[in-house]
């Protein structure tokens, strides 16, 4: 027969061991995470804009038809980018741009995306018009509607109204 005797400040330690994880664990599961608050981003007729599980080819579609947007049936042009973690003036600009649709590619600095472009059937204009998309992991974090050619436009999402009827309510 085995006899354990313990001391009181053996049991006071394993006490307050015990009782320090209940209060950490109690913590993580109670205490919020916070994110960054953002107001949803609305289409013109006042339906929020999803932004996130992008996952295949018809979801990009459906994502590009939110703002209105007909893409050709044609494969998208598709690669692999790299979000830099420091910006230069051009890239800067055009984060800016993103900010305006809800978007900030500065959280993705350092990371590896998606980059898939389609053209887009339904611009009122001449010339091919692009739909740009950047996706990390299942989220549209950037993009922009873009001319075929050399110093040609570029503008969000929502589109350029002056220049674009099809985009007009």
């Amino acid at each position: 027969m085995f006899i354990y005797a313990i001391k009181g400040s053996t049991l006071k330690f394993a006490a307050a061991m015990v009782l320090s994880l209940a209060v950490l664990l109690l913590l993580v599961i109670f205490v919020p995470t916070y994110e960054e608050a953002t107001l949803p981003v609305l289409n013109p007729d006042g339906e929020e804009i999803r932004f996130d599980n992008i996952r295949t080819d018809a979801d990009r579609r459906d994502f590009l038809s939110q703002f209105g947007w007909t893409v050709s049936d044609k494969e998208p042009f598709y690669e692999e980018v790299s979000i830099p973690k420091a910006f230069d003036s051009v890239f800067t600009a055009y984060n800016e741009m993103q900010k305006t649709q809800g978007l900030d590619l500065q959280k993705y600095g350092g990371k590896i995306c998606h980059h898939y472009r389609y053209e887009i059937t339904n611009y009122d204009g001449e010339g091919t018009v692009y739909a740009n998309l950047l996706v990390y992991r299942g989220r549209v974090i950037g993009g922009d509607i873009s001319e075929g050619k050399m110093n040609g436009f570029v503008f969000g999402f929502f589109g350029d109204q002056k220049d674009n009827s099809e985009n007009e309510s």
